[in-house]
Parts: structure tokens; sequence; C-alpha cells
């Protein structure tokens, strides 16, 4: 059988990157443009910067990956494509590019969902085995999904107000800690044995939604008080108590759709999936359940092209082809491609 090879592109944010996949399951070259640098000092993504950068960046992270899998466009299968969610402007830059290329090559070409590419960066490490729970943690998606089978999406829990991610970000700015702030906030609360004491959001009885926000203020609560009585911030024991929070959360709605839903399999992704406080007590629960559980090498959580890649070839193999009328959808749901 002829090998298939997928161009990904993905520019949903402030990463500019270009992959290129073999077969679905195997990256061949994985080239990321990251643009932290150039939005730290603002405590956050600016979208114009972004998409400036963006158009700075597609042609180069495009022709470095055929570089490094040293193809020519012509061994190429077909090109995916983030279509969304993400900013608007950003998306733009790469589907723009995706069909320029596309149709300088007579490519076919298919656009992917972010969040079906985060869960699909598994299928990068091991096989994907049905049906699963997904829990998706990043910075702007905190969700719970159902699969019963490859484009099979059952969104069953989402967060009602800020992401995880977010919510890592805010609580980093109160602390005066850099952005991002999850990276900061898992390493101060692996320093500590104390934790300040925070509330846990478990909303209505048997539900698998989630809210950071009342947590996110009980933080800025706890530091304007503190503030107020001229006593001592100590932000390790405030990340700690923090994160404490999120995770324990987290692993217990996931455990719950587990067993509710009685998988084969329990997955991660998403930027926060490389938290190593939350990926620890996931792995703790589902070892002490029985219930195998996956999550993807640190490089494969964050915003990158290979899992956009491993979403479009599944994707292309199921028949989805997208056209040259595709246009940047930031409110895009995730729906089955069955």
């Amino acid at each position: 059988m002829e090998n298939q090879y997928i161009l990904a592109i993905e520019t949903s944010c402030d990463e500019t990157a270009a992959a290129i996949i073999k077969n679905g399951t195997e990256i061949v070259s994985n080239i990321v443009a990251s643009q932290i640098d150039s939005h730290k000092r603002f405590g956050g993504v600016v979208p114009e910067i972004a998409s400036r950068h963006h158009v700075e960046q597609v042609t180069l992270v495009i022709e470095e990956a055929l570089l490094q899998a040293d193809l020519q466009p012509n061994a190429l299968t077909a090109v995916a494509i983030t279509e969304g969610p993400g900013l608007v402007g950003a998306l733009l830059i790469g589907i723009n590019a995706a069909k320029a290329f596309a149709w300088a090559h007579q490519l076919p070409i298919v656009g992917v969902h972010h969040i079906a590419g985060h869960i699909y960066a598994n299928a990068l490490v091991q096989p994907m085995q049905f049906p699963l729970i997904a829990l998706v943690v990043s910075g702007g998606h905190t969700e719970l999904v159902y699969m019963k089978e490859h484009g099979h999406f059952e969104l069953i829990g989402e967060t009602r107000d800020d992401a995880a991610g977010e919510a890592y970000d805010k609580v980093a700015r109160v602390l005066n800690l850099p952005y991002p702030g999850g990276p900061h906030i898992d390493r101060l609360a692996h320093e500590t044995e104390e934790a300040v004491s925070f509330p846990r959001v478990w909303l209505e009885e048997g539900s698998y939604d989630f809210s950071f926000s009342g947590l996110k203020s009980a933080v800025i609560n706890y530091k304007h008080n503190m503030n107020q009585r001229n006593e001592e911030i100590i932000a390790a024991h405030v990340a700690k108590g923090f994160q404490d929070s999120v995770v324990e959360v987290l692993t217990t709605k996931t455990l719950r759709a587990a067993r509710e839903f009685n998988v084969r399999q329990v997955i991660a992704a998403g930027g926060v999936a490389a938290n190593k406080g939350l990926r620890s007590a996931l792995e703790q629960a589902f070892k002490q359940e029985g219930i195998p559980f996956y999550v993807p090498p640190l490089k494969l959580c964050t915003d990158n092209a290979a899992m956009i890649g491993a979403a479009g070839a599944k994707m292309y193999e199921a028949g989805v082809r997208g056209n040259m009328m595709m246009n940047g959808r930031p409110g895009m749901e995730l729906k089955s491609w069955l």
C-alpha cells in the first residue's frame, strides 16, 4: 500500500506550526515557531501581534517541514489545516496558506477542529482504543469528550466560564508570575507540602461540567485579605492550594465519566495536560482503577501541527474534504465526522 503523507498547518493562536505525518501515526517532521517571548510582556496573547507573526513565519515553517521530511510537494497526499476554533485573524493566515499550497500542487484540503487535533495527538504515541474518554485541558478549553469510535465526538462536560489554562494564567498574574502561568504555578506547587485551602467547585450532582471562575476569585480575595492584614503571601502555598483544587476536580470527574461510560481507555490532551501535578494524579487514579491512561509527551500537548496531521489523516481516510471556500471559524463546534 502506498504511503500517505499529510502536510499539516496550525495557526490557531500563538504558535506557527507545520508538520508532515506519515500514515496517520508517524511524525516525519514537526516544526513549531513559538511567539511566547513576543506576548510575555503583555501578560497574554495579543491577536494582532499573533497574526503578524504568522504572516512572517507560515511559509518558512512549511518549507522547513518539507525539508526535514526530505519530501517534495508531489509526494504529498493532502493538506490538513486548523479551521477553528481560535483567533480569527490567526486562523485565516494558516487557512489561506494551506489553500494556496493545495491549489498550487493540486492537493485535497481537510479542515480540522483544533480540539480534535489535541485528542488525536495521542494517536501519534499509541493506538486509540474505543470507547474512550478524552479530557481536554488547555488555555481556551476544558472538556470531557466521549468517543465510541474514530471520528465520533460526544461532548459530555465543558467549562461554564474560565478554562483551566485561562484560570492558571489569571492566578499567575495575581501572584506576579510570568506568562504563560501554568508551568510557573506547577513548579511552585511542587516546592511545598503546605497549601492554602481553596474551594472545589462540583456544580450540580452528576454534572460533568467545570467552573474555575469562582476558584480564581477565591485566590484574588485571599490576596486582598492578606494585604489588608499586612500578612505575607507565600506564592508556593497559594499555587499548591490552587493546583490541588483544579487537579482534584478534573481527576474526580474524569474518573466518574470513565466508570459510567465503561471505557477501554482514558486520554488527556491540551496544553494543561503537560502539568506534572495533573498528569501524576490522573496516572495514579487510573492505575488504581485498572483503566489504561495515556497522555502525549509535553511537546505534543502544546499547540503543534503534528496533532492536526493525525486528525486530518483520519478525516481524509473517512472521505472528509474541504474546499477553496473554507474560512476561519473562531467559534467552531466539535462535531463528529462520521
